[in-house]
């Protein structure tokens, strides 16, 4: 195998320049959730190119390939990348800026898209030189509940043939280009989306008491609701609870009838979440009643929490040591953000692991979901290496 890693090594160099090309135009045509029509046409041709022909579509936008190397049967690995963009505005003066105005790869999606192209190119070109077949999902809509995992399964993207374990991972710029990190266990949290709907008499500003002053109804409810976390849930048990969004009113002196608010619940453990929601429920129903409002609530159910397979983890824990060095390997902390990849986790061993991709020497440390966020290119061979790396010795 060590010599494998060092075909790897020497084939990867060759085409880094290839690959962040690749990267680039990917950054530069951002296509938003659910949308990644000319994305996945991009990613059949680059397939293509390199030889492979077993690529199929899954799930409207996703793609799917299969590259098989000696005794096939032996084993079937997958590996993982997201290709969804957020709508945000690119504030980076960069050559490879985005074209599409208010829509930015802010989460590094197009270097995973890369990272994995590049993994299949390592892999195609050394197929009689490992067992088992690997199997390319390149996914949609990670960004958007119900989340473009959960579609790619429902779609058969985990059979014919079915993996027994699965890879996949993140950009994160808080850490050196070079270096990586893996954990078992939980993760990352599950994720839900609050939308909350307020309605009650509304009126002249100046008269506050023939109304319901649903304004006032939502600052109460906003405030209060960190109270279910603060108050009900084990401090040791990690949850965030933010109301992010609050729409109501269009003027100085009229007391609207209606407020929205939108939200995310984060949570790390299940019979927690499922006691939050009940109590999210009632306390903002009630809360609204006590002042003469009425409330609807409704909890859009995210993702799961990313939950790694221990066993498999600590292998390629082990692996990436191998390959790379015990410097340059690290314990993934947990994190409240969320993952669709999750949905994976949920029916076969899986490993989500981070990919080093910040240079803190030339200020490129800024964090995912910003207009700023950008990554040292030399993460996606790394990136692309490590991949093909865990899906040789899994």
């Amino acid at each position: 195998m060590m010599q494998l890693l060092q075909t790897f090594k020497t084939h990867v160099a060759k085409i880094d320049d290839k690959l962040i090309a690749i990267r680039q135009h990917i950054h530069s045509h951002p296509e938003l959730s659910f949308e990644e029509f000319n994305t996945a046409i991009y990613v059949k041709t680059q397939l293509q190119q390199i030889g492979i022909t077993n690529i199929a579509t899954c799930a409207n936008t996703g793609v799917v390939a299969i590259i098989a190397g000696n005794n096939p049967q032996q084993k079937v690995i997958a590996l993982r990348a997201d290709m969804d963009a957020l709508p945000i505005t690119e504030a980076n003066d960069v050559p490879y800026k985005s074209k599409n105005n208010g829509v930015m790869h802010a989460c590094g999606h197009d270097v995973h898209t890369t990272c994995l192209l590049g993994a299949a190119e390592l892999l195609f070109a050394t197929k009689n030189q490992w067992s088992g077949t690997v199997k390319l999902i390149f996914q949609p809509g990670e960004e958007k509940n119900p989340g473009g995992a959960s579609l790619m399964i429902k779609d058969g993207v985990l059979t014919n043939p079915a993996p027994q374990k699965i890879f996949g991972l993140h950009v994160h710029p808080q850490m050196e280009v070079g270096t990586f990190s893996f954990r078992g266990g939980v993760v990352m949290a599950s994720t839900d989306e609050l939308y909350i709907t307020l309605n009650g008499k509304g009126g002249h500003a100046a008269a506050p008491h023939i109304t319901t002053d649903i304004i006032v109804v939502a600052a109460q409810i906003i405030t209060g609701l960190q109270q279910i976390v603060s108050r009900n849930n084990n401090p040791f048990n990690p949850t965030v609870l933010s109301i992010t969004s609050i729409h109501g009113g269009t003027t100085t002196n009229v007391i609207p009838s209606q407020v929205q608010l939108k939200g995310t619940l984060r949570c790390m453990d299940e019979a927690w979440r499922k006691q939050a929601h009940a109590l999210l429920n009632k306390y903002i129903t009630e809360t609204a009643n006590t002042f003469g409002a009425t409330a609807t609530v409704n909890i859009d159910i995210g993702y799961p929490m990313v939950n790694n397979n221990e066993a498999l983890s600590q292998h390629a824990k082990q692996i990436a040591i191998l390959s790379h060095g015990q410097q340059a390997v690290s314990t993934t902390e947990l994190r409240m953000g969320a993952e669709d990849f999750a949905f994976y986790g949920e029916l076969i061993p899986a490993c989500f692991f981070r990919l080093g991709a910040g240079n803190a020497a030339k200020g490129i440390t800024n964090s995912v979901h910003t207009p700023v966020f950008n990554v040292d290119e030399k993460c996606i061979a790394q990136g692309a290496l490590m991949l093909a790396w865990q899906a040789v010795n899994a």
